[in-house]
């Protein structure tokens, strides 16, 4: 790989970074509503008694450097940023708002792991069978069963599997991630209990996304069964199955590797709001609470993660692409 390359993609990644952080800051303080004084207000109309509430609003602003100057809360900002220090979680204090995040973190990296594996594998697949020679027409037809659900909506994908399968049949839990009083341990029964209540907000993601999937690379299949590399693995004597996977299937989703990187924002954002509707205790749930609470600190840290996010699986793929396809090489 060419060492300018890579050197131009880094400096792409920590610029993008660095602007998102730039704007995660300025955004979060655009907003007139004091976060101190809002907390105390919420406290005083549900009927709690706040003596000294002045006092008590000057000493945590105090504490959370919101008194300083804007110059130097960005300052502080981005040298707080740098060593891993999001702040204080101003719902929960005085816990640090990185750990609220951490805590909800795995939840949300396996949902979206799995969600995008199974889409990803389960769309291209499925393109790929149906333009190929000698395969029954009836994956032809899962192509077209699957475009209707790429036009729903996330939420409402959700909405509806909910009623289905969790009011009106009962077939799974309307949200959560346990069993609410279930022994939790590292054995078969608590995964199975896990993987239940994962199955709806998983599906409301790969049903919103497979269909995408499969008519994409049933496009690009379709113009690369008349390339001359088909051509000579058949006279060659190959059989079917292995010029599918190893010719036609590994050129035909160079493509959408592509895609998923440009798409991935596109998932977190779904699954932010799949994780509000199941009361999934991931990111999007924490992200939801906060905006709620007004709590600044978690929602820059929220943000920060779904960039960071998108921006590391962009470059990684860009990165892998040489593996992908050997005769790819980087220039100048």
């Amino acid at each position: 790989m060419n060492p300018r390359y890579l050197g131009r993609r880094l400096a792409t990644f920590l610029l993008t970074i660095f602007v998102a952080s730039t704007l995660n800051f300025a955004i979060t303080r655009l907003t007139p509503q004091d976060p101190i004084a809002a907390l105390l207000g919420r406290m005083a109309s549900r009927g709690r008694t706040v003596e000294s509430g002045g006092e008590i609003v000057a000493r945590y602003r105090e504490r959370l450097g919101l008194d300083a100057p804007l110059a130097q809360q960005y300052v502080n900002y981005l040298r707080d940023l740098l060593q891993g220090d999001l702040g204080y979680s101003l719902a929960f204090f005085p816990i640090k708002a990185e750990a609220v995040i951490l805590r909800a973190l795995p939840w949300t990296l396996g949902l979206l792991s799995l969600a995008t594996l199974l889409a990803f594998v389960i769309g291209n697949l499925l393109g790929a069978l149906a333009v190929w020679p000698r395969v029954p027409a009836g994956f032809r037809w899962l192509v077209y069963l699957s475009m209707p659900f790429s036009a729903i909506p996330y939420y409402l994908l959700a909405l509806i599997l909910v009623y289905l399968f969790a009011l009106n049949w009962s077939l799974f839990p309307l949200g959560g991630s346990f069993t609410v009083g279930s022994d939790r341990g590292l054995n078969l029964e608590t995964l199975a209990d896990l993987l239940h209540h994962a199955a709806l907000p998983v599906l409301s993601v790969v049903l919103a996304v497979v269909g995408f999937w499969a008519l994409s690379m049933r496009g690009i299949m379709a113009t690369v069964l008349g390339d001359d590399y088909l051509i000579y693995a058949r006279a060659r004597g190959l059989r079917s199955r292995r010029i599918f996977s190893h010719y036609a299937m590994r050129n035909a989703m160079l493509p959408q590797v592509t895609a998923l990187a440009i798409d991935f924002g596109r998932l977190i954002s779904g699954q932010v709001l799949v994780e509000i509707i199941f009361n999934y205790p991931g990111v999007g749930w924490v992200l939801y609470n906060a905006l709620r609470a007004a709590d600044f600190f978690v929602i820059q840290g929220v943000t920060l993660f779904m960039v960071f996010t998108v921006a590391v699986a962009t470059l990684l793929l860009d990165l892998l692409y040489p593996l992908l396809d050997p005769r790819i090489r980087y220039q100048s």
